[in-house]
């Protein structure tokens, strides 16, 4: 069937005259405008005191970057840290503690999540094998939760049963070793997540300046022991968070302690990295205090943003398509103080920060030819929030 023209204009001048209106029209407009085009679900992993609700649900208009709430959760401990499993019916937190059933270890809880609603269910909670757990994700089975325990310096897998509960860790590894730099007293493992290839699960560790490669069992899918070193970073640079570029052959780790990226070649066949270069991330001439977070690469590969805490900003980076090295496009304020996690909308279109001590999420437009960022104007109220993940609406149908 034909549209009416029209209707159709009219229906584009309606909505053109609501977005210049502003923020809050715009907000008031997204349920409507949102029926065309599929809203996203954003769930929330944040540092709020446990006797409160710290795992927050919102949805995110794709277009305009509004965000309204759904719903808040009691996460437990410091819920810092999320992830999904791929049919979007349970979520994972850490639990980011010290101690937990009167052992040295943290914990992490397996949630269901309603199909209907989003609202989450807890389904049981086991220790990490480690002190403050700071990162989880899947093995590309589904079968397999991985845990990077920071203060103990551990990483860990957990089963998953059946229905999403978790089972008893069966592997835990010890690094072992220090660095220069003075949060290097010991091990402190940082991120740890399976490769593009699924083959290996790489271990980024802060306090030994190095990259772990374990192998995947065929057969288990779970991480197998012992690891071996992958790459050894410059002393000092304590790397954190590591993102793999679509083409699975580059990879970029953002260093916490010397505020640099640096963009690695990688070896799937035998999970190992070489250096390319490394780039800082912060401009020339500041002299304040400043720790790295976090890292994403563009869903179109052609950019890497990381988040600067103390500068308060986003470094984004053009990808050269030929060599995976990285060009400086600009520094982004990020609305807020101290961007810890942030994330890219599937589509690329909208990055979200999350500022932990101004408490509050900032959305952002991409330019997909730049990769430049620009504020939306829309914010979300958050306590110390630490942890973003975005998917979309299954609630809807």
């Amino acid at each position: 069937m034909l549209s009416n023209p029209l209707r159709t204009r009219r229906a584009f001048l309606q909505r053109a005259a609501l977005l210049a209106a502003g923020p809050l029209l715009a907000a008031c407009a997204v349920g409507r405008l949102g029926r065309a085009e599929r809203e996203l679900l954003l769930y929330i992993g944040t540092y709020g005191p446990p006797e409160q609700d710290n795992i927050f649900l919102y949805r995110l208009h794709p277009r305009t970057g509004a965000l309204t709430r759904v719903a808040g959760f009691r996460g437990g401990t410091k819920p810092g840290f999320l992830t999904l499993s791929a049919d979007h019916r349970c979520l994972y937190a850490v639990q980011a503690s010290l101690e937990f059933q009167g052992r040295s270890t943290g914990a992490v809880r397996a949630f269901g999540i309603d199909q209907g609603s989003g609202a989450l269910s807890l389904l049981n909670e086991q220790p990490s094998e480690g002190a403050g757990p700071c990162y989880v994700s899947l093995t590309p089975n589904g079968r397999g939760l991985l845990v990077a325990n920071y203060f103990g310096g551990t990483i860990s897998a957990l089963p998953v049963q059946p229905g999403g509960p978790l089972a008893p860790a069966v592997v835990v590894d010890q690094h072992q070793g220090t660095g220069p730099h003075k949060n290097q007293d010991r091990a402190h493992a940082h991120c740890i997540l399976p490769d593009p290839a699924g083959r290996y699960a790489l271990a980024v560790d802060l306090g030994t300046d190095q990259v772990l490669s374990y192998a995947l069992s065929a057969e288990t899918g779970l991480p197998q022991l012992p690891g071996k070193v992958a790459f050894v970073a410059q002393p000092g640079a304590g790397p954190r968070h590591l993102a793999f570029h679509p083409n699975g052959r580059w990879a970029y780790v953002v260093n916490e302690l010397n505020s640099t990226v640096t963009a690695l070649g990688y070896d799937a066949a035998q999970g190992t990295f070489a250096e390319l270069h490394s780039v800082p991330t912060l401009p020339a001439g500041f002299a304040g205090a400043n720790a790295c977070a976090d890292i994403h690469v563009s869903p179109n590969g052609r950019f890497v943003y990381a988040s600067n805490r103390g500068h308060d900003s986003l470094a984004v980076f053009a990808i050269d398509q030929g060599s995976g090295h990285l060009r400086l496009v600009e520094h982004a304020g990020t609305q807020g103080k101290t961007p810890r996690n942030f994330a890219l909308s599937p589509d690329g279109r909208l990055l979200l920060v999350a500022n932990q001590n101004s408490n509050n999420i900032f959305s952002f437009r991409v330019d997909a030819t730049t990769g430049r960022l620009t504020p939306t104007g829309f914010a979300a109220e958050v306590p110390a929030p630490v942890c973003l993940r975005l998917l979309p609406d299954f609630t809807k149908g």
